[in-house]
């Protein structure tokens, strides 16, 4: 089935809120407890990044995951979840996005959510009003060109949409800033100042989490954005399949008497909020959904992370899982995690995002002593 179903909706607490679908699967990994993300430094001019991750073996895995078109689409139902989320999301700010750039694109998961059916009829077609062209960039050539089918797909033909093959870690491209520009050349030497002030707004969907410089990439999408431009974005963080990775890890210190970085390291909430504080956003917004799936055993598990081009690609990983582990984790996973109908669930926290490029207009806090009612007054 191309789209699983959702089973079930409960609130966690005000700012968490807890999906359940069907069974099936979902994307990367979680926190390891000893084995944290490394972010360069922002207050060095010179600070070198430490790459956690592999990417050119995250451009293979999304590439062989998309030349299996019916599987790659099948699995594409948490993305597509996501993307409708964050436009959602968008849906609320009121705006005009002359240039739109979608970082870590994919196969178009929000180019397809903003020309959904929305649930309230008077939303159909406002996004698509309000954008004027979209800049696709994806790392893996045969992911971002898989629903490139106008025929096939129609938002192809029901927005103005530009692809470009390129990683966003190195964001600034003379390619890409020949689509900014709406130009097939630019006359002046390529050079990063070009892109200052240059784009209207800049998503992204589940993507960054498998970036090495986090903060170099936060700090040139700041950059791009003309001033009171909008950064809005989701990714994997916190502890995503924390079931997962206990289960292997137990499994593993059991089995082998010690435990391989099988799953990635992720950012958490306060991680990310002082990224983009770091980065120069102002009037930032961050919450966080936690999505749980159920699947008939592990590997079912594991199988939909293969064909959703998110398997791990931590640099040391282990390249391959003996099938001795697999039987102890998937044990281990039953004794510690199953539901009551025996399926296996797997969790994954959701980090949504909103930061805004520094503006004039922007709204400000008083200075100290302007109040006109003390708070002695009101407790």
């Amino acid at each position: 089935m191309y789209y699983r179903s959702l089973i079930s909706i409960a609130l966690k607490d005000t700012q968490l809120a807890r999906s359940r679908f069907s069974r099936c699967a979902v994307s990367v990994a979680p926190t390891n407890s000893n084995q944290r993300r490394t972010f360069t430094s922002t207050n060095s001019k010179y600070a070198e990044v430490m790459n956690v991750f592999s990417r050119e073996a995250k451009r293979k895995q999304r590439d062989r995951a998309a030349i299996n078109v019916e599987n790659s689409r099948t699995v594409d139902y948490l993305r597509a979840e996501i993307a409708n989320r964050l436009i959602e999301r968008l849906l609320l700010i009121a705006r005009r996005h002359d240039v739109l750039v979608d970082v870590g694109a994919g196969a178009g998961s929000v180019e397809q959510a903003i020309v959904a059916e929305r649930e309230d009829p008077k939303d159909n077609g406002v996004m698509q009003s309000r954008i004027g062209r979209i800049i696709m960039t994806e790392m893996a050539n045969k992911l971002l060109y898989r629903d490139a089918d106008p025929e096939e797909f129609s938002f192809n033909k029901e927005l103005d949409i530009t692809r470009i093959n390129m990683d966003e870690e190195n964001l600034f491209t003379p390619e890409l800033l020949q689509a900014i520009k709406n130009s097939p050349s630019t006359m002046e030497p390529f050079s990063d100042f070009l892109f200052e002030n240059s784009v209207n707004t800049v998503i992204s969907n589940l993507s960054i989490h498998w970036v090495n410089d986090l903060p170099g990439l936060l700090q040139r999408i700041k950059y791009m954005l003309v001033p009171d431009g909008m950064f809005i974005a989701s990714m994997m963080g916190g502890d995503s399949l924390f079931e997962l990775r206990t289960s292997l890890q137990l499994a593993e210190m059991d089995v082998y008497k010690r435990a391989a970085p099988r799953l990635s390291p992720l950012a958490d909430v306060r991680d990310m909020g002082n990224l983009l504080q770091q980065a120069g956003f102002n009037l930032i917004t961050i919450d966080v959904d936690d999505v749980i799936v159920s699947f008939p055993d592990m590997m079912s598990l594991m199988k939909d992370l293969r064909d959703m081009g998110e398997s791990n690609a931590v640099l040391n990983r282990p390249h391959y899982l003996p099938r001795d582990l697999i039987a102890a984790a998937e044990k281990v996973y039953r004794e510690m995690h199953a539901n009551e109908d025996g399926s296996l669930p797997a969790t994954f926290r959701i980090i949504y995002m909103i930061g805004w490029k520094p503006s004039d207009n922007q709204p400000k806090p008083l200075e100290r002593g302007t109040a006109d009612v003390s708070f002695k007054d009101i407790l």
